[in-house]
């Protein structure tokens, strides 16, 4: 059977680092109040000409390179973002012209912080039914752009930065030792909009908006929600968490990632933590902690990998892959 097989990884920050001590001095917080409560550190802000589209683009470049491969080799560019640089075109046609690609489709997918995960199923689809042969999936967002920076409970939580893989088609045997995306399970429900979403939009303000969360009430739900999804992905496979060799979590929230993993039995040291560095990033947490994992070495070859998150909607979902 095809199997989606990752060919390379990139990443891409903004050159701007924004410590917690720095937004001391803009809302009525500190560094010991935010590492306490989300494990987060610092995050990196877009400045002047940095965009959703050109760090996509960034990272794209890296994880081609290290494919070894060039734009002529892609079929598809999918890219998952909430922060597009334009309502339309989408940041992923955006990012084909940048790549100087004439050829080929490319479109956007919105899941919020799920887009990820859901983009990487998505481009498994194209691939396993033969519409395209090599997928670029990125994963891009410039939070920093539709936050409230008066809101203390929110504007400390997000930054920006982009993660791109390049899936490509190879043949398996149709069992877990394959190498390739081996199940995805996704899921959502419109029900639970109120508590994280942005307050603007073309059809309704005509405006970006700024985004709002209730914060206890998406924690209440987080971990049960992971929980169900990976379940699903063990059972799909025949699987387990002593089987498992790396969870790659969203990054939103230590706790939320900790409590995960403890309710599913995976312990600690098999479970990539990169919120600490670059804070929620969205549809980029996701390929920005593989690109971490990968570069230092504890991911390697062979390895079965769970990736999860949760965003607004509320969306989720769970994708496992042999490396």
């Amino acid at each position: 059977m095809i199997r989606s097989v990752v060919r390379g990884y990139g990443a891409a920050l903004p050159k701007r680092v924004v410590p917690n001590r720095e937004l001391e001095g803009i809302v009525e917080t500190s560094d010991e109040w935010i590492v306490q409560r989300t494990g987060i550190r610092q995050r990196y802000i877009a400045g002047e000409g940095e965009t959703t589209a050109s760090l996509g683009e960034e990272a794209a470049r890296a994880a081609l390179n290290r494919a070894g491969l060039t734009p002529d080799d892609i079929d598809f560019i999918l890219v998952a973002t909430s922060t597009p640089d334009n309502t339309f075109p989408a940041t992923a046609v955006n990012i084909q012209k940048r790549l100087g690609m004439t050829h080929g489709f490319a479109f956007d997918m919105q899941a919020v912080c799920s887009g990820f995960v859901y983009a990487m199923a998505t481009a498994d689809m194209y691939i396993r039914g033969g519409m395209a042969k090599r997928v670029l999936v990125i994963g891009a967002e410039t939070f920093s752009r539709i936050l409230d920076w008066k809101d203390r409970t929110t504007c400390v939580l997000f930054g920006d930065g982009a993660g791109a893989l390049v899936l490509e088609a190879a043949e398996g045997e149709g069992t877990v030792a394959d190498r390739g995306i081996l199940t995805a399970h996704l899921r959502s429900d419109g029900s639970h909009k109120e508590k994280l979403y942005v307050d603007g939009g073309p059809s309704t303000t005509g405006t970006v908006g700024h985004l709002r969360m209730e914060g206890r009430e998406v924690f209440k739900h987080a971990v049960g929600m992971i929980t169900d999804v990976i379940e699903a992905a063990f059972d799909a496979t025949g699987t387990t968490a002593e089987s498992l060799d790396w969870l790659v979590p969203h990054q939103a929230n230590r706790r939320i990632i900790e409590g995960s993993a403890k309710k599913l039995g995976i312990p600690n040291e098999k479970v990539v933590v990169t919120v600490d560095l670059h804070g929620n990033t969205s549809a980029a947490s996701i390929p920005l902690a593989l690109s971490v994992a990968l570069d230092d070495g504890r991911i390697k070859q062979g390895d079965l990998v769970m990736l999860e998150a949760m965003g607004g909607g509320f969306t989720w979902g769970a994708l496992l892959i042999r490396w």
